[in-house]
């Protein structure tokens, strides 16, 4: 299943960038998404090469109900975003991105771009392809679980624009 959301901030490119490369923030993102914070790491700058990690516990409820006897109650949210260095140009930024469900075959990969939306905003945006590796109940695995993507990126977005006012 093709998952696109696009993310909108009041600030330039760099100081998105800056935001998405702190551990506070990243650490705030996974709070916001309402599940608990088991990894929060950010391995190198803003201004370079980025690649943010993170570990959440999230309640299983999203997910059908004959699935949820699978998996349990909870889920374990395994995320990378390897971000490349800024373009020289504009200062857009692109990078892979995995989430990975353990115990719960689903995975999700693909893009994500940081571009300039006009001369003091900017565009985030996730697009990829979901899978569920579960025969009978892929599509609706694959459904629930993109639905929870988009909420989750939805609540960072509100996370991401009271950081940025704040700062």
């Amino acid at each position: 299943m093709h998952v696109r959301v696009e993310l909108r901030y009041a600030a330039p490119v760099p100081a998105v960038a800056a935001m998405l490369a702190d551990v506070g923030y990243t650490r705030a993102r996974v709070e916001a998404s309402g599940a608990g914070v088991l990894q929060a790491d950010v391995s190198g700058t803003a201004a370079g090469a980025v690649t943010v990690t993170t570990r959440r516990s999230t309640p299983s409820d999203q997910i059908p109900a004959q699935a949820r006897a699978f998996v349990g109650s909870t889920l374990e949210v395994r995320q990378v975003e390897a971000w490349e260095a800024p373009t020289a140009d504009d200062g857009a930024r692109r990078g892979t991105v995995v989430v990975e469900i353990p115990g719960a075959p689903v995975r999700l990969t693909g893009t994500v771009t940081l571009k300039p939306d006009g001369p003091d905003a900017s565009v985030l945006t996730y697009d990829g392809e979901l899978k569920a590796g579960v025969p009978l109940f892929a599509a609706a695995i694959e459904q629930a679980a993109a639905g929870a993507v988009r909420s989750a990126l939805q609540a960072e977005q509100d996370a991401g624009a009271r950081w940025l006012a704040a700062r």
